[in-house]
């Protein structure tokens, strides 16, 4: 490279002392360095730059910050950096839009993100203090902490006690300061609520949570009127409908062929009473005859014998079941009263109680511990317990599995949330922590997490699924359309053979025309009467008897009409 040829500059402090004295205006505005070697009032300009051109959106200088005004006519002036005079016009972002994105960059500083923990004293399951690192434990930390570990990215992190440790932090106050810059993020098991969400950003929810009621109950004794608790009243009220109609229907069927089914109108009536309940034990004594009537009662048999068996199993589940009972009925019960109702520290059920439910403050007490939570529903308000507690669904679990069968959750969760972590807005950790326990809780290892650190009491499911033994109609209505279906066709087919016997055997239309005048002369009215009643005798009577009578009308007919020996009919006498 033949650098011996190279000269060496030496004059470097007399040049630095040259452009030291420098003192013009050039393009970019005024060149002059003072005593300390700095720029005498630097300035920009601030340009929006778009596609291949660009605007002047404002400027910038150490004296005055970012303004839309000119440095050289701020100069003249006092210097003012407050925030409210710092402003430029409108950007035009990419895309030709005004509004700001979104954008989050990690620091290239090192400096790992600071997590917020609270500094729980009670159900330590869900998160605690640990001396090993990284100083924090829990079902939360292990579910943050697999979701971590699916990211593609690393995350530098230091997880930060909240709380003194003598009580459960307000968790409000966590996700305040994690909106004030003083944590990145908040991981444990804060409830996603919309007061929260207007400050900080959430994952996705990784346990479902939401307001419930528990309280003392005891054992309900039982009761001589216990056989008629598998059924509901409805149903009892239809079955017994159907058993009466179903004995009619094959009264009717029956009736004209069937001996057993005649009779005086009193036995008649016993008959129908006795034949429909005595199909419930399959016990009846008569026999059907006919073939509708076998149809009928085949199809009503088989009703019986899975209304039977269903109400054999759900009595024997009832009387074998355990069941508790507490006078408390739910929130609305216990929102109405004025005894005194349990709450966790640091909840945001007190808010919600005052604020939605409207309750009075003084009826809140504030419980810390587990051990607090059993001892007040023990005493019960009479002597200085609560009544009930409200709180999470996870926690009330978490305590029922823990204390004996003497408590349960009474009526329905009356809200619906979720627990998440949470960060500052715009965090693009937000999104993609929510992808991940999405993923965790797909592939099922979300469910394992909770098996490992979460545990459920059998007692308090078995005392709230005695309801599900109480049979309603909606069980069986296709059982009953399936019977009324065979009971109408039957009746439709009998009734058909009826009228066509019935037309058979009324006189025909010339023979009650020779009545002449005196026909004419009757009132419609008593026709119609006359008509009616002989269709009900005819109804009455025994088919044999019918049948007898149609043939002997039929041969009476043909010898009236059969010609003389002098080629003359034969009229009647």
């Amino acid at each position: 490279m033949n650098l011996s040829s190279m000269r060496i500059f030496d004059g470097g402090q007399q040049f630095l002392h040259s452009l030291l004295r420098m003192n013009f205006t050039g393009l970019s505005g005024q060149i002059q360095f003072d005593v300390d070697k700095n720029l005498v009032h630097p300035a920009y300009d601030v340009l929006n730059i778009g596609g291949t051109g660009s605007r002047r959106i404002g400027y910038w200088s150490n004296y005055s910050g970012l303004s839309t005004v000119t440095p050289e006519v701020l100069y003249r002036k006092p210097p003012n950096t407050s925030v409210s005079s710092q402003h430029l016009y409108s950007v035009i972002w990419p895309g030709e839009t005004s509004i700001v994105p979104r954008g989050w960059v990690f620091p290239e500083n090192g400096r790992p993100l600071r997590i917020a923990v609270p500094n729980r004293v009670s159900y330590l399951q869900f998160v605690s203090k640990d001396r090993n690192p990284p100083g924090v434990r829990g079902y939360c930390i292990d579910v943050f902490e697999a979701a971590l570990n699916l990211l593609p990215y690393p995350v530098p992190r230091v997880y930060m006690l909240h709380g003194d440790g003598r009580r459960n932090p307000v968790y409000n106050e966590i996700v305040q300061a994690v909106a004030e810059d003083r944590y990145d993020a908040a991981v444990g098991d804060v409830t996603i609520v919309t007061n929260r969400t207007k400050i900080v950003d959430f994952t996705q929810p990784f346990m479902e949570s939401g307001l419930v009621v528990v309280a003392p109950v005891k054992e309900v004794k039982s009761s001589p009127w216990a056989f008629l608790r598998p059924f509901t009243f409805q149903m009892w009220l239809v079955t017994g409908a159907f058993f009466l109609f179903v004995g009619a229907v094959v009264w009717i069927l029956e009736h004209r062929i069937n001996n057993e089914f005649r009779g005086p109108p009193w036995k008649q009536i016993t008959t129908i009473f006795w034949f429909s309940f005595s199909t419930m034990f399959f016990s009846h004594r008569e026999n059907t005859v006919s073939t509708l009537g076998r149809l009928v009662l085949i199809i009503w048999l088989f009703v019986v014998l899975i209304i039977n068996s269903s109400y054999t199993a759900s009595l024997t589940s009832i009387l074998t079941v355990q069941e508790l009972t507490s006078r408390i009925e739910g929130i609305d019960s216990l929102a109405s009263s004025n005894e005194p109702i349990g709450i966790q520290d640091g909840s945001f059920a007190r808010n919600y109680l005052i604020e939605e439910l409207h309750i009075a403050e003084s009826r809140l007490v504030i419980l810390k511990t587990q051990q607090e939570y059993s001892s007040s529903l023990h005493l019960g308000p009479n002597r200085g317990g609560v009544a009930a507690i409200v709180d999470e669904l996870p926690y009330i679990e978490l305590f029922l599995s823990a204390s004996t069968c003497a408590f349960k959750i009474v009526g329905q969760e009356f809200t619906k949330s979720g627990w998440g972590f949470a960060f500052q807005r715009d965090s693009p950790l937000a999104v993609d922590l929510s992808t991940a326990i999405l993923q965790l809780s797909e592939n099922g290892d979300l469910q394992k997490l909770n098996n490992k650190w979460l545990t459920h009491a059998d007692c308090s499911e078995q005392v709230n699924e005695i309801d599900h033994y109480h049979l309603s109609l909606k069980s069986f209505w296709g059982l009953f359309l399936i019977s009324g279906i065979a009971c109408f066709i039957a009746l439709v087919v009998f009734f058909y053979n009826i009228v066509c016997q019935y037309r058979r055997f009324t006189p025909e239309d010339g023979a009650a025309a020779e009545e002449g005048e005196i026909q004419l002369a009757r009132p419609r009215r008593f026709l119609r009467s006359t008509s009616f009643k002989k269709l009900i005798d005819f109804v009455d009577m025994k088919v044999d008897t019918t049948k007898e009578m149609i043939k002997r009308k039929s041969t009476d007919i043909k010898r009236q009409g059969s010609p003389s020996s002098d080629g003359h009919a034969v009229s009647p006498s």
